[in-house]
């Protein structure tokens, strides 16, 4: 039986290979279905592609219409509610199919299904949940998420929009502005957030648009990519929206809000990585027919570098994406047997796993950052021509990195909350900094602690250094700052570095060794190539980070012996980098395309 875990385990835990979820373990029952949305997006995505740079907005809510008459808006909303109720792995499958076209059509899709959803099924009344969510699961009617402001953006609870009862108290009059709201153009369905008179906090609201008065959109914004993705400001003088449907508790909408996001963060990241496999696939193909010097560039050494690094980084963080929602998953069920509703479960769960949300989120959109601009560099001018589908997916995925919480809040967050639970001992992150500690004199000489054996010795070695280094230099953080290490936010974001760094590593080690146990060594090579690639440049963060901070907190002696214990914890893999990319990209190149997932 599986050991209960909790979020932030991984730094201070072992993991087995056996207890995770890897995509290829996926049953005929998800392949029939990720077919079917294959088949739906290369009908209705694809061909239209072009059409969607045109600012079509009327397309998207038609793909959208036609998506919800499949099914595929209410794959997480349980059947009692005219959804299908289906398992949070599956639901990120089949968001990552939606999603690798079009940028579009992928903001569309999330935030209807993420946070156009989740706040009315997480905290609306029954009543609310039986009026709202058929039709949100069938496609009737498009939700959209109002919460940012002119005036609070990061800051999401500085929010100004107003709530105010009727003498009657039958119903709110909302009176305010928002901004940048995905889907207004074409939603039924407004989630939006004010303040009661002098709250503290921000309270969640739901309402009908046609049944609303008081509502203005602005006109569409002019946006550096998603082109067709209906985005307005959002208008409101005095709009009243009836007492029963506010969402959750007065003076509750920060924390709704804030829940809201966790879904968010890691469906983002399922969204990127599918569309960085697309964009990769369309590099190798154009690599492979474009010719300079009389010899397709694929040929060339530079080229498949990148291709390499590009196959790399999307493996890895597949990985880590489906070892995060199985987690998430397993904390449901867990849950659930403990007696917690499924609803309160599935919202417990993903507060419990909320620090491997947000590094999703971050390395899911770093990704697609590294892999749309290096596919503009393979295609040359071309790359920068319009002509091209690759100009687009590089202008959409500029978002991605702010959407959800920009990704230096995020890497912030990711410390802040592993620091929250280690104070409230939640995970015994202080004792195993203590260990660490008392073992530095035998890591300046030398000695470490031997793996028990393994047939990836060496990688599992590089993993358990990067959490040691990410133990170590927290430590000294929280040693030099104390409470006072929330202001430092550039030391934060190192320290998030490393634990991004290690748990990706990990992720991306323990998917090949699952892979390894099923399928034999030597039918695991690529896999194994592209393992000790990520984990390479992994070493080279760690290095350059954790020294960052040890700059930033000590001096004299102190400083040099622990600049000393980075550079011995960060040692290079003694490979051949040369030869395993190009192992990596031979293969992209003799199977015509990424083939490393379903």
């Amino acid at each position: 039986m599986e050991k209960e875990k909790i979020g932030g385990s991984f730094l201070i835990e072992e993991t087995n290979f056996n207890n995770i979820f890897i995509v290829e373990e996926f049953d005929d029952t998800a392949k029939q279905m990720l077919e079917a949305t294959r088949e739906f997006t290369e009908k209705e995505i694809y061909p239209n592609i072009r059409e969607l740079e045109n600012h079509n907005y009327d397309l998207v809510e038609s793909i959208m219409k036609k998506a919800g008459a499949m099914g595929l808006l209410g794959l997480n909303i349980p059947e009692e509610y005219g959804g299908f109720g289906m398992g949070f792995n599956l639901s990120m499958l089949i968001c990552g199919e939606m999603s690798c076209h079009s940028g579009s059509v992928a903001t569309a899709y999330g935030a209807h299904t993420g946070i156009g959803t989740y706040p009315i099924l997480y905290y609306g009344s029954e009543e609310v949940k039986k009026h709202f969510l058929p039709k949100i699961a069938s496609g009737e009617w498009i939700s959209c998420y109002n919460l940012t402001e002119p005036n609070a953006g990061s800051d999401a609870n500085a929010g100004q929009t107003i709530a105010v009862l009727d003498t009657d108290k039958k119903n709110y009059n909302i009176t305010g502005q928002k901004i940048w709201i995905s889907n207004a153009g074409f939603s039924e369905v407004f989630i939006l957030f004010a303040r009661i008179q002098d709250d503290k906090n921000i309270t969640g609201f739901v309402l009908e648009k046609s049944k609303s008065n008081g509502i203005t959109l602005g006109e569409e914004e002019k946006k550096l990519g998603l082109n067709s993705s209906s985005t307005r400001q959002v208008f409101y003088e005095k709009t009243k929206i009836p007492v029963h449907q506010l969402l959750g508790e007065r003076n509750g909408g920060f924390k709704i809000a804030m829940n809201a996001l966790n879904v968010g963060r890691i469906k983002l990241c399922a969204a990127t990585t599918a569309a960085a496999e697309q964009v990769l696939n369309i590099s190798i193909d154009y690599a492979a027919q474009r010719k300079q010097f009389k010899n397709a560039i694929i040929n060339y050494g530079a080229i498949k570098e990148k291709l390499a690094h590009m196959a790399t980084k999307i493996y890895c963080s597949n990985a880590a994406l489906y070892r995060a929602g199985h987690d998430i998953e397993n904390k449901i069920t867990e849950l659930q047997k403990k007696g917690t509703n499924k609803t309160e479960a599935k919202l417990n769960a993903l507060l419990s796993y909320a620090i491997e949300c947000a590094i999703m989120k971050v390395h899911g959109s770093e990704v697609i950052k590294f892999v749309s601009d290096e596919a503009v560099q393979i295609h040359g001018g071309m790359g920068y021509s319009a002509d091209t589908l690759i100009e687009p997916a590089y202008r959409d995925a500029r978002i991605s990195r702010i959407y959800e919480g920009t990704n230096e809040i995020n890497r912030m967050l990711i410390v802040e909350m592993m620091l929250k639970k280690a104070v409230k001992k939640e995970l015994n992150i202080f004792k195993k900094m203590k260990e660490v500690q008392k073992e530095l004199p035998l890591i300046f000489a030398g000695i470490h602690k031997n793996i028990p054996g393994s047939k990836l010795k060496t990688l599992k070695q590089a993993v358990c250094n990067l959490k040691k280094l990410s133990l170590l230099i927290l430590g000294i953080a929280v040693s030099k700052y104390k409470a006072k290490l929330v202001k430092e936010q550039e030391l934060l974001m190192r320290v998030a570095d490393l634990l991004i760094e290690t748990y990706i590593s990990e992720s991306a080690l323990l998917k090949t060794e699952k892979l390894i146990e099923k399928n034999g060594i030597n039918q695991c090579q690529i896999q194994i190539k592209m393992t000790q690639n990520y984990i390479q440049n992994a070493i080279s963060i760690a290095n350059h980070s954790a020294k960052e901070v040890i700059m930033s907190t000590t001096k004299g002696l102190k400083n040099k012996f622990l600049v000393s214990i980075a550079t011995k914890m960060t040692k290079p893999l003694m490979c051949d980098m040369k030869e395993i990319r190009r192992s990596i990209a031979e293969k992209l190149q003799e199977d015509g395309k990424y083939n490393f997932s379903i």
